[in-house]
């Protein structure tokens, strides 16, 4: 796990190692352990590594080929990188025991197809002097982010939005789309764009090729059919609840794969709890497991411990709780939106940074629940989609979780947004698409493929890595997220929501656990913009940089400062942190 980051000219100049620098040092907590960087002229690269596999320099980045004409740049982890060697090996002897040159070598033998042969999470740059070539990969479900922006004609990546601004000359001007995408989704861009319009994202499960010319060729190498496999017809829900397990147990087995001790974040929710039970029956040692809570605030409970406690209890781990006083939030809010890669409002983002930071004393590695929501269908509005038509998707979506049109246009003064409602446009463009079989699924796949990527996968990413922190979602294992896109919706929507996961804990589970209401990461304070930190929001939106921009209308920001819990988004987060978080990332960064 690492940060990477690079600068490709076009025309003849030579890249600006200076600017590359400049990108790789902002990402020096994703990357305690080392750097280096590379240049070739025509193309200069950057890296921040954070050791886990091959602790040894050997394993340090950027790694080149025997002939020195092949360079590489990866963040992440594959971890199929030792039966992927054994298959190389024959043809190639290898230097190391890093996953960085197995990526290399398969580059070597399969061109720009050498993603289809990784099992992982990451985000790939070769620069291959052969072919006078840049190719860019990302992985399946987007857990490790790429950005990337032209600036004079060159083309700059890197694995943070701040590490590009860091580069200077990126255009900083609000995106009108992303921003609407902003205001409809609760702090969500997904796909391509970010809030600002010199900026882009390399989507996820692509492969870019970038020639000499600047000309650019992308390959979408994966995505899940939706839809029933007739070889599968004749199969029970046990069959089902059999095979779900053993691909979480291959999920979980493969995220074990490291020089490091792995441990777990346990909410005490049926996702983490889950991996725990699993870890635990494939690990000697006891299993590390940390939970965080907060005070209660405005008669809401701020921690699960009673939950996390019992999974700890009953598997043996070797437990951490970690409990924050309301006082310590304005302070972890701010060093929280410093970490942000993009401006992102959910309460939980504080509680992942001090969680993050905790941990980080005693791991490196850690296996994370995120994600089984979405590819489970673990959310009131999956069970709607449950019961409408196919045509019905789009309003038993729209209607639990987007804001209204002219809701997300009363909050901002005349000419910020495009014309039309080009959120909702974009989600009936994806949920129309072909590959769905029933409105449950296409609201899945939207969900699993388009806004997951940008909302807990890219807070998770964010938060643990500026502790220098690697996390694991196995429940976004790509041969697990095919299984469950297969599976009948019928199914997933049992029992409440994640009918199968629950079967699964009914085996593995104490009941309790199973059984218990559905939490969500509880940072009252935050929820209800409670004391110092409703004065964290006034202040951002009441600064003179935010009146100077003229974004919001100040009635509405206003209204939001005087009664914080009277103006709530769908899916009942605080509207005025939502636009105060906006405010404090555009300010932090010095755009205006």
């Amino acid at each position: 796990m690492c940060g990477v980051a690079g600068e490709v000219t076009f025309d003849g100049e030579r890249a600006d190692t200076d600017v590359v620098r400049r990108m790789a040092a902002t990402m020096r907590d994703r990357g305690p352990d080392g750097e280096g960087s590379w240049s070739c002229g025509w193309a200069a690269l950057g890296h921040r590594r954070l050791s886990v596999i091959d602790l040894s320099d050997a394993g340090g980045q950027p790694m080149q080929s025997a002939d020195a004409r092949v360079t590489i740049v990866f963040n992440g982890c594959v971890y199929n990188h030792r039966e992927l060697r054994h298959e190389l090996e024959p043809g190639r002897p290898f230097g190391t025991t890093s996953d960085t040159e197995v990526v290399l070598a398969a580059y070597e033998r399969w061109g720009a197809r050498f993603v289809d042969h990784l099992v992982g999470m990451f985000a790939v740059v070769v620069v291959d002097e052969r072919r006078r070539e840049v190719v860019l990969a990302r992985d399946r479900l987007g857990v490790k982010p790429l950005y990337l922006a032209t600036v004079g004609g060159r083309l700059r990546f890197a694995s943070t939005l701040p590490a590009l601004l860091a580069g200077g000359g990126v255009d900083t001007e609000l995106d009108p789309v992303g921003l609407h995408h902003y205001l409809s989704w609760h702090s969500i861009v997904p796909g391509s764009r970010t809030v600002l319009r010199g900026v882009r994202k390399l989507p996820p499960a692509t492969v870019r090729v970038i020639d000499e010319r600047g000309g650019t060729q992308d390959r979408e190498y994966w995505a899940p059919t939706y839809e029933r496999d007739a070889g599968r017809a004749c199969w029970t829900a046990r069959d089902w609840e059999d095979a779900v397990e053993d691909a979480l147990r291959t999920a979980v087995r493969r995220r074990l794969v490291a020089d490091v001790p792995v441990g777990v974040l346990l909410s005490g929710g049926l996702d983490s709890s889950l991996l725990v039970a699993l870890l635990a029956e494939e690990s000697a040692d006891p299993v590390g497991t940390y939970s965080i809570g907060f005070e209660d605030a405005a008669g809401e409970s701020g921690d699960e411990f009673r939950w996390s406690d019992v999974v700890a209890e009953r598997f043996g781990t070797e437990h951490t709780r970690i409990l924050v006083p309301t006082t310590d939030l304005p302070t972890a809010v701010d060093e929280a939106v410093d970490a942000m890669t993009e401006p992102m409002a959910t309460q939980d983002v504080a509680a992942f940074f001090l969680l993050s930071r905790a941990v980080s004393e005693d791991r490196k590695v850690v296996q994370s629940g995120q994600g089984a929501d979405e590819v489970f269908a673990g959310y009131r509005y999956h069970r709607r989609a449950g019961r409408v038509s196919r045509d019905g998707a789009l309003d038993a979506f729209a209607g639990a979780f987007s804001e209204s049109a002219s809701g997300v246009r009363a909050l901002v003064e005349p000419g910020w947004l495009p014309a039309g409602d080009v959120s909702r446009d974009t989600i009936a463009a994806h949920l129309a698409a072909p590959g769905a079989a029933t409105a449950l699924d296409a609201v899945l796949r939207l969900d699993t493929h388009l806004l997951m990527p940008d909302d807990p996968v890219k807070r998770v990413d964010s938060m643990t890595m500026a502790s220098g922190l690697e996390a694991r979602v196995p429940f976004l294992d790509q041969d697990l997220v095919t299984l469950a896109a297969a599976c009948p919706p019928a199914l997933k929507i049992a029992d409440d929501g994640k009918g199968l996961l629950k079967a699964l804990g009914r085996r593995l589970l104490p009941q309790e656990v199973v059984d218990r209401p559905k939490g969500y990461f509880p940072v009252p304070a935050l929820r209800h913009l409670d004391g110092a930190l409703a004065g964290v929001a006034r202040d951002a939106l009441l600064a003179p940089e935010a009146r100077q921009r003229g974004l919001l209308r100040q009635d509405v920001v206003q209204a939001v400062i005087d009664r914080p819990d009277a103006f709530r988004t769908r899916v009942g987060g605080a509207l005025c942190w939502q636009l105060a978080v906006l405010e404090l990332w555009l300010q932090r960064h010095g755009i205006r």
